[in-house]
């Protein structure tokens, strides 16, 4: 899942309410705050991601013509120096991998802040925010596709990429989530 700066929120909704739905687990600051903690971490998360793909954007750019001498995939190429220097710009390219270490940042902060009290193991707790990512992850293309299909079998045109386009996705996505229970 490539998660779009305006879907954290909605991440950091579903770990909210999964995180208040769980019965070991009090919010002595309300669900707000763990909200708002939460898309900060995913947020910064995501900042280092965009900064990898640019430095990798632009290492293809200063060596195009090589590419195309050799008759390279660019998007084959742009996976595998983004892969290589990951580490470089603290990115986990395993999504999995990535949730559990999110799952922890986010623990580690709610925690620190007192953002959340518990009384079980914090695993547990780990493992409710892991979920959370996962659920979202697995939900997102399901989402994503019933969406286009609203949209494509609409009475008037709504031309892909325009303002109105984005304005009406955005508003059956939303609908969608609240069916899940994701917002």
């Amino acid at each position: 899942m490539r998660l779009k700066p305006q879907q954290t929120g909605y991440v950091a909704t579903k770990v909210g309410i999964d995180l208040a739905n769980a019965p070991f687990i009090t919010m002595p600051k309300g669900r707000d705050a763990v909200v708002e903690a939460v898309k900060e971490i995913i947020d910064e998360n995501l900042k280092k991601e965009r900064a990898l793909d640019e430095k990798v954007k632009e290492i293809i750019d200063e060596n195009y013509d090589e590419i195309e001498f050799q008759h390279a995939d660019e998007r084959q190429l742009f996976f595998m120096i983004k892969k290589k220097m990951a580490p470089d710009y603290g990115v986990i390219m395993n999504y999995d991998d990535r949730y559990n270490d999110l799952a922890h940042t986010i623990l580690d902060e709610l925690y620190e802040n007192y953002l959340v009290e518990y009384d079980v193991n914090e695993n547990q707790v780990k493992n409710v925010i892991f979920k959370a990512f996962k659920a979202f992850a697995d939900a997102f293309d399901e989402i994503d596709d019933i969406v286009y299909e609203k949209i494509k079998n609409m009475k008037r045109e709504v031309i892909p990429g325009s303002q109105d386009y984005e304005l009406l996705y955005e508003r059956l996505y939303q609908e969608e989530l609240s069916k899940r229970g994701m917002l």
